[in-house]
């Protein structure tokens, strides 16, 4: 979580003392507000952080998926693969056949 006093700072005083800025994003794992004219403009963050970041919102993303395909099975919104395998051969081998018949004129 963002602290105010801490994590908000303008550009200007970021690059002034990068460095400085640097190690509190490498001690503290918070991302920083950098901001202009008193609005906020930019986050940054340590690579490994953002990286942990990006990887909850992968698992979050598949859980999401896993609850919407338990949802569909339990709602009867689902075919047997093997229905499905099938559909698919015929509608390739149709494609196949017209494919052919364009060629050979």
């Amino acid at each position: 979580m963002i602290r105010l006093a801490e994590d908000i700072r303008s550009l200007s005083d970021f690059k002034r003392d990068t460095t400085a800025a640097l190690e509190h994003l490498r001690k503290s794992h918070r991302p920083m507000v950098l901001t202009v004219n008193g609005r906020a403009e930019m986050v940054v963050q340590d690579a490994a952080s953002y990286q942990a970041t990006l990887d909850a919102l992968e698992r979050a993303e598949a859980n999401a998926g896993i609850r919407r395909g338990l949802e569909d099975m339990a709602a009867g919104r689902t075919r047997p693969a093997r229905e499905v395998i099938a559909t698919l051969k015929k509608k390739r081998a149709l494609g196949l056949k017209e494919k052919r018949g364009s060629i050979s004129r």
